[in-house]
């Protein structure tokens, strides 16, 4: 049985040209990018390198790259940073309903610390926009953070709007760029970000990779403390060969964006269309207009996303759905609650399909298939 991996929006497998990259530092640049003799030059020129090319991808100046162990860091750096430096400054952020939980969480601990958060609501599209960020804003709000594109529907913010709209208030923008970057084309000045958080291994890199883009005029206040790496901003001996591997993977995202882009679109009607010649109902949760190429999220009415889950499983095909599980239960996606509401039959029949490396054409037809066949039974 051909097993056949849709679920890329968790993580990606690595790209084994970035391997080859990685592999001679586990032993030939062991150095500590901190010491001053040749080993530890020779470390620090590969750490370098990568961060000028990083920082190119997006428009920024070396300087204001800033290595971290994924996005949950990153992300936790961002807000936790702007919070602890800016807290004279004013108390109140606002963020989004649908975000990561590493956006969530965090903003939580800032509301048991004191902070006063406001969480926008979405449209059933999965969209907020530059308007009701201007609503929310006061003379307090010290950050806001909107994530670029949803990790569960894939719906894109409209991040260029919002950033304009803050270009003239004293709040920090903040966008949790882990499901877009390396798929669409970001350039953090262009679009007024302030704070941008990536993770290498939803770009086919090393899992333990990532990095905070972080403005020349941003001040964090540091969540690790130690050596002076990172411009002080993030203590601990830099992690080389996984730079060098992040550094890899989003050379190679950026060489193959549109040729990827134009796939994974392709791929989307390749499983809209099996569905429909089989005759199978089902709806798509998310913006089409406004939507990441990689993530399709479908609603099936009547089907238990539990029961379509394993029985995919057992096909071979691993797709997933918005929910977490915990202690043996199936909770409902915060996404999609906040799009159609706590009493939404989609909460309970949706699944999430991402594509990825190593999917062709022929693979997602027959996981489609099996979708079919699977929701008919079901039904």
């Amino acid at each position: 049985m051909e097993r056949i991996y849709l679920d890329h929006a968790a993580t990606s497998p690595m790209d084994e040209r970035v391997l080859e990259k990685m592999i001679p530092h586990f032993s030939g640049s062991f150095g500590n990018p901190s010491s001053i003799h040749s080993f530890g030059r020779e470390s620090r020129k590969w750490v370098d390198e990568a961060r000028a090319q990083i920082a190119a991808e997006i428009g920024a100046a070396e300087q204001e790259i800033i290595f971290t162990s994924g996005g949950t860091e990153a992300d936790n750096l961002a807000i936790m940073g702007t919070a602890l430096a800016r807290k004279d400054l004013g108390r109140h952020v606002i963020t989004t309903k649908i975000e990561h939980h590493a956006v969530l969480h965090t903003c939580e601990k800032l509301e048991e610390d004191g902070f006063d958060i406001t969480y926008l609501d979405v449209d059933q599209n999965g969209r907020v926009s530059a308007k009701q960020v201007k609503e929310a804003l006061r003379d307090d709000t010290i950050l806001v953070t909107v994530m670029y594109g949803n990790n569960e529907v894939g719906t894109v913010q409209p991040i260029e709007e919002i950033g304009e709209l803050l270009k003239e208030h004293k709040a920090y923008f903040h966008t949790d760029a882990v499901q877009a970057f390396g798929l669409l084309p970001i350039d953090v000045k262009n679009s007024h970000i302030d704070l941008l958080s990536v993770s290498g291994h939803k770009l086919n890199g090393p899992k333990g990779t990532g990095f905070l883009y972080a403005s020349k005029d941003v001040k964090l206040s540091p969540l690790l403390f130690g050596g002076e790496q990172e411009r002080k901003r993030r203590a601990g001996t830099e992690n080389v060969p996984g730079i060098v591997g992040l550094k890899e993977a989003i050379k190679l995202s950026s060489e193959e964006r549109d040729e990827k882009n134009e796939k994974y679109q392709s791929f989307k009607a390749i499983f809209a269309d099996t569905l429909r010649d089989a005759g199978v109902a089902f709806e798509i949760n998310g913006d089409k207009e406004h939507s990441l190429p990689h993530v399709l999220n479908l609603y099936f009415p009547g089907v238990s996303v539990e029961a379509l889950l394993v029985n995919l499983d057992m096909a071979g095909v691993a797709v997933s759905s918005g929910s977490a599980c915990t202690a043996g239960s199936v909770l409902p996606s915060h996404v999609l609650t906040a799009m159609f509401g706590e009493e939404s039959d989609r909460l309970t029949s949706s699944i999430r399909i991402s594509f990825g490396l190593g999917n062709t054409a022929e693979q997602v037809k027959t996981a489609a298939k099996h979708v079919a066949d699977v929701v008919k039974r079901l039904t």
